[in-house]
């Protein structure tokens, strides 16, 4: 059976170049380092997997794609390019790989070549490993296709002295964007090289591997990543500090959190660009961790503002490994209480709302991810997780409070806003995407008219609406405009640790006429 540790690497996107070919009828195409640029003759592409999840959700996807009897459903035999004659193995391995990653490796090869052997319409990959183990435990070599592939369906045979067995078949239709190839273990040294060749059972579909593998020009870019894991790690990311959480579970908390907002957030869709998060003004970041103030927690626990999750560069967030709160037995019990209201609240939520299916298991995940000790203090990082657990689920709560009181309104004949008057109204608008979640605030606004007698209007209004009914029309009326505010706290992850950014006056909390 397969295990899992996840080291995160730097995420490599294939730039595949042609390299002049000693026998007229091979041409190869190599793939430079992912440490080491390109030349200036060949181009690159942005990768779009150096999100913080890319390696989260691939194990995601295997472990929601087995269905109740354990047998991986139709979508996911063709996201992983599974055939149907295979599925039974292919689920034991899916959910071996989504199951256990805590003790799996995953290493990026350094450099892969692809030659094109045309006269027997085979194609060969070498993959050149940056540092092989001594000892590589039930490896599986995961291709990743970010672009979309070739059109109609390739059954492809992959053949290698390295894979376990030797041959295995993978059916790619266009909405594949997976490969697994089961590799063979190893005892004692391990050769740092791979090489595997892919062929076509139909030689008229030969073009359509080559497009698959290299592309459809020679040089041109195809943005596929290939994963190398295995177990036999030692469970710890050396880039983590010593003393610091295990990175895996830190970022299988926050990927996890991720999806459950993205699953659980009315999908909103936007002509405006997002808005990056650091174009708004802010308070002076507050670390948040061992030496976080009692009193900044409190409030924070207490606070109705609502929090977006975000991160200030890929990179280098992960792993996480600040991610830990020492909080008093008062304070500790105070966020147990909350994080179990709001979980209950959550879950009627969820029950009565139309929420994606997903969302009950996420949630259930990331209540296992954060659990609390109930009769001793918990471990440091419980602590921190339950504390972005319930800044999480307070955001969500809120947000279906304020769809529900807008459908209250529109119900409502006698509705103040509806009837004209100047009132609050919800306004969602569009964050920059380089978070963990939501994507989008509601910052409200403020809508009606000011006539008299003036909604919330102070003696300027007053005064000034008096002069204007007078017969002064050269004047401006008094307009509907906030005049009460509620700050956004961001909670940021960069290479320094965890920061609590606060936006002052982000969102619209009363309206008046001024």
């Amino acid at each position: 059976m397969l295990g899992l540790l996840v080291l995160y690497s730097e995420a490599l996107t294939l730039c595949w170049t042609l390299q002049p070919a000693q026998d007229p009828t091979v041409t190869e195409y190599s793939l430079p380092s992912a440490k080491t640029p390109s030349s200036p003759s060949s181009s690159s592409a942005a990768a779009p997997h150096a999100a913080p999840c890319f390696v989260e959700d691939i194990f995601a996807a295997l472990r929601d794609g087995v269905g109740d009897s354990g047998e991986l459903t139709n979508s996911s035999l063709v996201l992983f390019g599974f055939c149907s004659q295979s599925a039974r193995s292919s689920a034991s391995v899916s959910l071996d790989l989504a199951n256990k990653k805590s003790s799996l490796e995953v290493l990026h090869p350094a450099a892969v070549h692809v030659s094109e052997e045309e006269e027997q319409g085979t194609i060969t990959l070498t993959f050149d490993l940056p540092r092989p183990p001594s000892l590589m435990t039930n490896p599986v070599l995961l291709l990743v296709f970010e672009s979309p592939l070739a059109r109609g369906d390739l059954e492809v045979a992959f053949t290698s002295q390295f894979l376990q067995p030797n041959t295995q078949a993978v059916c790619i239709s266009g909405d594949t964007q997976y490969v697994l190839l089961t590799g063979k273990s190893s005892e004692g040294s391990v050769n740092d090289r791979w090489q595997i060749t892919a062929q076509t059972k139909l030689p008229h579909m030969k073009q359509n591997l080559k497009s698959i593998l290299i592309g459809e020009k020679s040089g041109s870019n195809i943005s596929t990543s290939p994963l190398l894991l295995f177990s036999g790690g030692t469970g710890t990311d050396t880039r983590c500090a010593s003393g610091s959480p295990p990175a895996s579970l830190q970022t299988s908390f926050l990927c996890e959190m991720k999806r459950f907002l993205g699953a659980v957030l009315p999908q909103e869709h936007f002509a405006s660009p997002p808005l990056p998060l650091d174009s708004l003004q802010s308070l002076p970041p507050l670390s948040l961790g061992l030496s976080s103030s009692e009193t900044l927690l409190a409030v924070m626990i207490n606070s109705t503002a609502p929090t977006v999750f975000g991160f200030t560069s890929w990179g280098s967030v992960l792993p996480v490994c600040h991610g830990e709160l020492a909080l008093s037995a008062a304070l500790l019990e105070e966020l147990r209480q909350r994080l179990d209201q709001t979980l209950v609240q959550m879950t009627e939520i969820i029950r009565e709302e139309e929420v994606s299916p997903g969302a009950k298991e996420s949630l259930g995940r990331l209540k296992e991810l954060s659990a609390l000790q109930e009769k001793e203090h918990a471990t440091g990082g419980s602590q921190f997780r339950a504390f972005l657990l319930l800044k999480a689920l307070q955001t969500v709560a809120q947000t279906y409070d304020a769809q529900r009181k807008l459908r209250a309104t529109r119900a409502d004949p006698s509705s103040s806003v509806r009837g004209g008057v100047c009132g609050l109204k919800a306004l969602t608008v569009s964050l920059t995407k380089l978070l963990v979640g939501p994507s989008s605030a509601n910052i409200n606004n403020c809508h009606g008219s000011c006539a008299f007698p003036l909604t919330n209007g102070n003696n300027h209004a007053i005064l000034l609406n008096s002069h204007i009914e007078s017969g002064n029309a050269d004047e401006r009326s008094p307009c509907c405009v906030p005049v009460a505010y509620e700050a956004l706290e961001v909670v940021d992850w960069n290479a320094d640790g965890t920061f609590i950014s606060i936006k002052p006056d982000a969102v619209a909390r009363e309206c008046g006429c001024r």
